[in-house]
């Protein structure tokens, strides 16, 4: 892969690694709403690549398949961050969920049911649902960075990985309770879709609901983990 001055020899290593741009663009797409297009990811992908290639140094000691691996899917991650598809209206009633769901799990000293989240919202049980599934279309996945940016597009910080900003030593003992706080079907939803890495439809099948009432019930989730993260800060 080197010539003789130690220089990688681009083309074959663009070559070698164009079908990780594909798997990258894949993996991401089926966890991001329909109107994403896998050709727009593979492009972005593309370019992290010719990055990669530009800098990548073996002096650093990482090998190139994990430099490359990570400016691509932080090169993916930058064009959907441009895409600020959600609107600020419904970002404003994310907030309003999370703070709800804090205030009554301090009142409840449990996580609070749908009907109650509701109630406290002050209105009816459909509406709550809906915006459910309005501010879970318009977050970016995986949920660290979800919950890192409480439904604002994180900032790049040098192409630091998300968990490397969120999740230090000790938030990520805080990270874990929370979760496992949660009710038990969003808590096996979270396993299901993140370390599992299912789809909405598999995450239904298994829960034995649709995929509107995964997305749900996913957005009423990271509600919870933001609002019990914001009461360790």
């Amino acid at each position: 892969m080197y010539t003789a001055q130690g220089r990688i020899k681009q083309s074959e290593l663009l070559t070698q690694y164009m079908p990780l741009v594909r798997r990258q663009a894949l993996t991401l797409q089926v966890r991001l709403p329909a109107s994403i297009e896998l050709d727009d990811l593979i492009q972005a992908g593309m370019v992290g690549l010719l990055e990669a290639l530009g800098r990548f140094d073996a002096a650093q000691g990482a090998t190139f398949a994990t430099f490359a691996s990570q400016r691509i899917r932080g090169a993916m991650m930058d064009e959907l961050r441009t895409r600020d598809w959600l609107p600020r209206s419904v970002r404003r009633s994310a907030r309003a969920v999370d703070d709800a769901v804090r205030r009554l799990e301090q009142q409840l000293g449990r996580p609070p049911e749908e009907g109650e989240i509701a109630r406290e919202l002050e209105m009816p049980l459909s509406d709550y649902q809906q915006l459910l599934n309005d501010t879970n279309s318009g977050k970016l996945l995986p949920f660290e960075e979800v919950i890192a940016d409480g439904g604002e597009p994180a900032g790049d910080d040098t192409h630091r990985q998300p968990f490397e900003q969120l999740l230090d030593e000790q938030q990520r003992q805080t990270l874990i309770d929370a979760i496992e706080a949660l009710p038990e079907r969003e808590k096996l939803l979270m396993a299901l879709y993140y370390q599992e890495e299912m789809n909405l439809k598999e995450v239904g099948a298994v829960l034995g609901v649709t995929e509107s009432r995964v997305s749900q019930l996913h957005s009423q989730a990271v509600s919870r983990l933001r609002a019990r993260l914001h009461e360790t800060n």
